[in-house]
């Protein structure tokens, strides 16, 4: 029979666990000696040594609970569904640790091919330098952040540029960058684009990510940021939409 401290010892624990782990009715609390003191045996470690597995696998101690009192097959189900909830973190994990040492060694995650392609598309289409590596570092945002979603917002954009006249729309704003942001020029932009907008999609709202994402605002305050011309087109497309 081994004291609350030595167990504790043996299974890499500390004393004050195995106190939680007794309040929480998952240890049971043996019989105290003639000094008064708890003695622990053998099959009080092994116990000790289950809890701690699960509790190190992410198990909640009300799921620990639920699982001493559990069946034999009840038990081998449970570890049978965490160890595939492992599997997944692991994955997850290791597939985060990639994106860090890429990043770690100045890199990013490529963006899909056909996304690279439509980038080398706006250089021979005219639009500035400027726009084709605000453009990249957006679209690796939305692919890092949503790849669920980003390729059907790409792929809009994508048949938004392929019209010409709504391919020099998005030029005209490209240029519109430099401009003072009281020329009356953007007024004209602003009302074009958001006719523009309405034409293409009707009462429909145009594709976003989802609604609790800050995403969409981080990228908008981006653009804005760059340009107060553009700050301002983005003022006014939204007052025409809204009335």
């Amino acid at each position: 029979m081994i004291t609350i401290g030595q167990l504790a010892r043996y299974i890499g624990v500390s004393t004050k666990t195995i106190r939680v782990y007794h309040d929480k009715g998952l240890f049971s609390e043996p019989d105290r000696d003639a000094s008064g003191y708890r003695r622990y045996g053998a099959k009080d470690a092994i116990d000790l040594v289950k809890i701690r597995t699960l509790a190190e696998a992410g198990v909640p101690l009300s799921r620990i609970k639920d699982l001493r009192s559990a069946t034999d097959q009840e038990f081998q189900q449970a570890l049978h569904e965490i160890d595939n909830n492992l599997t997944t973190r692991i994955r997850d994990l290791r597939a985060t640790q990639g994106r860090l040492r890429e990043l770690a060694a100045g890199h990013l995650a490529p963006l899909p091919t056909e996304v690279a392609a439509h980038l080398q598309h706006l250089a021979r289409w005219g639009f500035t330098p400027r726009w084709v590596d605000l453009q990249r570092d957006l679209w690796i945002l939305v692919f890092a952040t949503h790849p669920d979603r980003a390729i059907n917002l790409f792929h809009d954009q994508a048949e938004t540029l392929a019209d010409l006249a709504l391919r020099q729309l998005f030029l005209d704003y490209d240029r519109a960058h430099d401009l003072n942001a009281d020329d009356p020029r953007i007024d004209n932009l602003a009302r074009r684009i958001a006719k523009a907008i309405q034409d293409r999609y009707g009462p429909d709202e145009p594709p976003e990510l989802d609604a609790a994402s800050a995403i969409p605002a981080l990228i908008q305050d981006t653009v804005n940021a760059s340009s107060p011309a553009w700050q301002r087109v983005d003022t006014l497309i939204r007052a025409h939409l809204g009335a």
